[in-house]
């Protein structure tokens, strides 16, 4: 299993926007067979960073899914809707290999 975290850095007058974002890229993990974790939005500490966290069952199955993602219609759309509101500012990608007991 890998796991994807995602740190955004946000527009903090565009939390809403981020929210709508991010509700529209949980489905769609799981439509190419992810696990999604949620998005986590500032509450308390820094006032301009997200997370995102998300896991396939191995690498080879999330870039796949990367692929896919750029020829999908609604995730071409939730790509344009992030572009149009300028709701994220910047991100950056990390994976880690979760351990369980």
């Amino acid at each position: 299993m890998i796991t994807c975290y995602l740190r955004y850095v946000i527009d903090t007058y565009k939390l809403k926007e981020f929210e709508t974002y991010g509700k529209m890229w949980i489905p769609l993990v799981a439509k190419f067979g992810g696990d999604h974790h949620g998005y986590f939005l500032p509450s308390e500490g820094a006032s301009n960073i997200a997370l995102a966290i998300f896991s396939f069952p191995s690498l080879a199955l999330y870039e796949e899914y990367r692929e896919k993602s750029f020829l999908d219609h609604d995730c071409i759309e939730a790509f344009k809707y992030a572009e149009k509101t300028r709701c994220i500012i910047s991100y950056e990608r990390s994976f880690f290999r979760p351990v369980f007991e």
